[in-house]
């Protein structure tokens, strides 16, 4: 009997109930179907809370002047071409990443779809490793702008006061391995047969070259042209030999060798006594603040010679300081000399006499700024400074390398590590902004 409120509907046969039904056909029901495209409509505004670290960035990176990055963009209005990406994206996707502990731009390229803050600060952008990677080094001087800026902001504020900077430097792992390291004979070994690759795969490419063909031309020029720098690097390798050899009396230096992988590394003594490539990485800290106001990378085992060169940096990047807290490994006669003419005092610890806990006194040698620093470091409110100095260098060094990427640097040339070094240290400035100024941020 059909259903009176639908009469267009067959008779279904009655059931019992209690009974079960007999099924005919089997049944239906709907399932998965994950190689489906979905299109979900997203409101990025609302992917992140208010105060939330990445609007502060972004907020940070607003009141940055970029006119150096745009002034390298070769597509303007009126005339053909791709507009590439607002530098500013870029500057604060490195710098949320510096600050999350994100080195690697495929990871960084990863996260940019995977994680509702990076995908707030690329607004829609589509963005890609290579594009993150070539940013990340393109722009050293432009960059260094951006480091004098942030310090500038906190010294107008009064923040950063310059009294006393703390300058210490630490040994950073660089991306290339001891075995690469090669002497002069084999180096020049390599140059023939990478000469020989070049010249073939160019007879090859005469008629065109395909895919694999092209890459494996590039990866032979890369190789030229890193054993040519190898050559290059050789020179001062072993004039450094040289120059140790006789400062120890061992007789004649060992053969200079090069890394092969990236010239420019130099095998070092690590925190953890060990020897292998790395670069030094130097950082110069406002003690009231925390703030870095000068960066500075080399490939010199030794912190001698970086005394003079960072003073002058933080002078002319923020001001002159009125003291500078330095460890043993940073003194010298000469460089003492030379920062008490700027009118800066020093506070470094006195060399003990051999054998004995008693620091060596005042000597008849010495000059006026010599003495006086001798003197100076018998005070109980000198050796209080330099306790002092620990807890503000060290933590620094302990935190760039733990938690902002300087663990193990993943670029190669030292020019290339200087810029991941200037990213590391605005990242820990913004940190710092944040922290110290909030109201700069809103």
């Amino acid at each position: 009997m059909s259903d009176p409120e639908f009469p267009m509907l067959p008779d279904m046969p009655a059931v019992p109930p209690g009974e079960p039904r007999e099924v005919d056909s089997p049944p239906r029901y709907e399932t998965a179907n994950r190689t489906q495209i979905e299109l979900t409509p997203t409101d990025l505004e609302a992917l992140l809370p208010p105060g939330h670290a990445a609007r502060l960035v972004w907020r940070f990176v607003e009141g940055l002047d970029v006119s150096a990055f745009l002034a390298t963009i070769k597509a303007r209005e009126g005339h053909a071409g791709r507009p590439p990406i607002d530098p500013k994206i870029l500057i604060a996707l490195w710098l949320y990443a510096t600050v999350d502990g994100i080195g690697s731009a495929r990871e960084l390229e990863r996260v940019c779809y995977a994680h509702d803050a990076y995908r707030w600060l690329r607004g829609g952008v589509s963005v890609n490793h290579h594009t993150l990677s070539d940013f990340r080094v393109a722009h050293h001087a432009a960059l260094d702008n951006l480091l004098t800026q942030s310090i500038a902001t906190l010294r107008h504020k009064g923040v950063v006061t310059l009294a006393r900077v703390a300058h210490d430097g630490m040994r950073v792992r660089a991306s290339a391995g001891v075995g690469s390291f090669r002497r002069e004979g084999t180096l020049r070994e390599c140059l023939k047969e990478a000469a020989q690759l070049v010249e073939r795969t160019k007879r090859q490419g005469d008629g065109g070259l395909s895919r694999a063909d092209a890459a494996q031309a590039r990866a032979a020029a890369d190789r030229l042209a890193r054993v040519e720098e190898a050559l290059a690097e050789l020179p001062a390798v072993a004039a450094a030999k040289a120059r140790t050899a006789r400062k120890q009396k061992d007789g004649a230096p060992k053969d200079a060798r090069v890394s092969m992988t990236d010239p420019t590394a130099r095998v070092m003594k690590m925190s953890d006594g060990g020897y292998r490539p790395g670069y030094n990485v130097q950082f110069a800290t406002d003690h009231q603040s925390d703030v870095i106001v000068g960066v500075a990378v080399t490939n010199l085992g030794g912190d001698q010679q970086e005394l003079v060169p960072m003073l002058t940096q933080v002078e002319a990047r923020v001001g002159r300081p009125e003291t500078l807290l330095v460890d043993g490994g940073f003194v010298s006669h000469t460089g003492i000399d030379e920062v008490t003419a700027r009118g800066v005092t020093i506070v470094a610890p006195v060399p003990r006499r051999r054998g004995s806990e008693d620091p060596v006194p005042v000597q008849s040698t010495d000059s006026p700024a010599v003495a006086a620093w001798r003197a100076r470091m018998q005070t109980d409110q000198a050796k209080q400074q330099y306790r002092a100095r620990g807890a503000i260098a060290e933590r620094i060094n302990a935190d760039t390398r733990t938690h902002r990427t300087l663990g193990r640097i993943l670029v190669r040339g030292l020019s290339k590590v200087q810029t991941w070094a200037l990213w590391v240290a605005l990242a820990h400035n913004l940190t710092r902004t944040m922290g110290l100024v909030p109201h700069l941020m809103t």
